[in-house]
């Protein structure tokens, strides 16, 4: 796609430089030049939305269990208790893993790690995880 651009570019920028008997330059623009840039620019924001939805940062673990029953008892009790925490249930053969929340940093995930704590007292931690955030609304 970029080629086929710099191609139009070329073409549009030949017929736009025209040199007169006095040695001044005289620009026509094609209006089409506009267009492709737009066009550009819509390309360039639509393959980039999924990057600016996912950074870095950090989740709680709050079970690794081969039992499919207990991870899911588990995952309702939590949800129940914390309905702002997303839960995110993974299958790794033979664990399940069930991670919650969406945090930026460890210092966020602390309150919520001591709550989880108090009900599921090990195998409880801070992990790295590749966390969804609210785009920034125009």
């Amino acid at each position: 796609m970029n080629k086929i651009c710099i191609i139009i570019l070329l073409l549009a920028a030949e017929k736009m430089f025209a040199q007169t008997d006095s040695g001044n330059i005289v620009v026509h623009k094609d209006p089409r030049v506009d267009l492709l840039v737009k066009k550009q620019m819509q390309i360039n924001e639509e393959t980039t939305r999924e990057s600016r939805r996912n950074i870095p940062g950090f989740r709680i673990q709050v079970i690794n269990s081969t039992d499919r029953n207990q991870v899911f008892a588990v995952k309702t009790k939590i949800y129940q208790l914390y309905p702002d925490l997303k839960s995110y249930l993974i299958y790794q053969s033979p664990f399940y893993k069930l991670k919650v929340g969406n945090f930026k940093s460890e210092d966020e995930a602390s309150p919520y790690l001591e709550q989880i704590l108090k009900l599921y007292p090990t195998g409880v931690y801070i992990v790295r995880d590749i966390i969804d955030i609210k785009p920034d609304t125009p």
